[in-house]
């Protein structure tokens, strides 16, 4: 969805603070310096650079450094520490903490532990100050998502198949709690608001997820507000706003200061469940009727199975996640009403694809970088 913008958070429009263009390749990571007016991004032309801006509006580069290899990382505002992991498997220099690539590497100032996820199926923690190895654990897939809780000291891992597993480490070890599975594609971003205690979390299926960890446990409500992969996802608490981003350019920022409702699971039947007309796999209903089978649909209200027919007409659905029109049968359709249908979210055109995005509440500004190796930095995005 290449959107135009189509609300605005009242009435106060994100604005572009500054780009920076000067990449021979695509940035893969970038990060908000607070107080300073800063960025630092990592690319895949090997780099690690921080920019400051100055008096003209204009990022300059003042710290420049080539890495062996390709790199990911961790910024700390408060130590002003940048973990760093690499395609080779290592952590911040000093340690060989996984076989494969470094996916996601996770600094957690109040442990002093560095987490990191690997492509070869590997989840780690380790001591930050001495460098040693605390505890392991093996994924069925390759990890493309990490959060952490402090408090409770459980870690979330999303990973290819899917799947989101919660583990709750110790100094030395770590057991499962549980595992979530709610998206068809794999899961490409995680976020964790501590005060709710929910985790969102973001899929190559357009879809977003909240799990609600805190008062009702295993509740999951859909977001459908992209036609493209998630790429982002950042939560601004004091606001309680969630923004997404998708490969597409697409951000989203969805206001989380209402009550949602889950989506319904779709019934199966071998009929439609308002007329009772057959399915086109329903043969002995076709034989005994004489009728030719229909094909199957789904409110996404009510969840029933119904036929075509049934279901003509389309609403959105904002307060279950559906911010465009979807397929609703005809009685869900009557009981929809216009309030029920006023948008909880608003769209905005990045006007590059995005492969990676970063918030800074305490400034409003939002980074994202694209394709296209620029970064770009908007403020105000957070302003219900």
């Amino acid at each position: 969805m290449a959107a135009e913008t189509l609300g605005e958070p009242r009435d106060r429009k994100p604005s572009l603070q500054g780009s920076i263009e000067a990449f021979q390749d695509v940035v893969s990571s970038a990060v908000i310096i607070p107080k300073e007016d800063g960025v630092i991004s990592v690319s895949d032309d090997r780099t690690i650079r921080v920019w400051l801006k100055r008096d003209s509006g204009q990022y300059w580069p003042s710290v420049y450094h080539t890495m062996p290899c390709n790199t990911c990382m961790s910024f700390n505002p408060e130590t002003r520490r940048l973990s760093i992991g690499m395609d080779t498997g290592t952590l911040d220099l000093w340690n060989r903490a996984h076989q494969g690539k470094v996916s996601v590497v996770l600094f957690v100032l109040e442990m002093e532990w560095l987490l990191s996820t690997g492509q070869d199926k590997s989840f780690t923690w380790h001591c930050s100050e001495s460098g040693q190895q605390l505890g392991t654990h093996r994924t069925s897939s390759w990890v493309s998502g990490l959060q952490f809780d402090v408090e409770t000291r459980h870690a979330f891992v999303g990973d290819q198949s899917g799947q989101v597993t919660i583990l709750k480490l110790e100094q030395d070890s770590c057991s499962l709690v549980t595992t979530f599975k709610g998206h068809t594609g794999n899961v490409t971003a995680l976020c964790w608001d501590p005060v709710q205690r929910v985790l969102f979390s973001g899929s190559s299926d357009h879809s977003i997820i909240m799990w609600d960890i805190g008062g009702r446990k295993g509740t999951a409500i859909e977001l459908q507000g992209h036609s493209e992969k998630i790429e982002g996802l950042c939560y601004a608490s004091h606001t309680r706003q969630l923004i997404s981003c998708s490969s597409d350019g697409s951000i989203v920022v969805w206001n989380m200061d209402v009550t949602r409702q889950e989506t319904p699971e779709w019934l199966d039947s071998d009929s439609c469940q308002k007329c009772e007309q057959p399915f086109f796999w329903n043969f002995k209903q076709m034989w005994d009727s004489k009728k030719i089978g229909l094909r199957q649909h789904h409110c996404r209200k009510c969840g029933q199975a119904v036929c075509g027919k049934c279901s003509s007409k389309r609403s959105a659905i904002p307060l279950m996640g559906f911010e465009f029109e979807v397929r609703v049968c005809d009685s869900c359709y009557g009981s929809i009403t216009e309030e029920d249908r006023a948008p909880t979210a608003t769209f905005h055109n990045s006007k590059h694809n995005i492969v990676y995005m970063h918030y800074e509440p305490t400034t409003g500004c939002l980074l994202t970088s694209g394709t296209d190796k620029v970064i770009k930095v908007r403020k105000k995005y957070c302003l219900y």
